[in-house]
């Protein structure tokens, strides 16, 4: 792969982020999902005209998902790396992984549904 961080200059470390970004995009179908919904809510974040504070807490909910399905992904392929066999110790560590991106998401959910359904209650008058 690559030496350790502390032998790498700034330029590379940026280019073997953006490869490990390139390989949870290509390694998760749940990564696509995700993408998809944030740009949903960029979609109708735009049409509703949000406030800038508004967008600050949309783009941390969906970077956080965005990063929490990164480290699962990565949590993952060092599982992987470690031992192809059942072992209840990796099991336990993918399991609360996995509850990470889905508490994260609950909590973007949440953000969202706030944000974007009190813009679209006033758009229809309802407050």
């Amino acid at each position: 792969m690559h030496d350790f961080p502390d032998s790498r200059s700034w330029p590379r470390k940026f280019a073997d982020a953006f490869r490990g970004v390139k390989l949870g995009i290509r390694g998760q179908s749940s990564f696509f999902v995700h993408f998809f919904i944030a740009a949903a809510v960029v979609a109708a974040g735009l049409s509703m005209r949000c406030s800038l504070v508004e967008w600050c807490l949309l783009a941390l909910s969906i970077t956080g998902v965005l990063a929490a399905e990164m480290f699962n992904s990565a949590l993952e392929a060092l599982a992987k790396a470690i031992t192809r066999e059942i072992d209840p110790h990796i099991g336990a560590a993918l399991d609360i992984g996995s509850a990470a991106v889905l508490l994260t998401a609950l909590g973007a959910a949440s953000v969202g549904v706030i944000i974007l359904g009190n813009r679209l209650g006033q758009l229809l008058g309802w407050w």
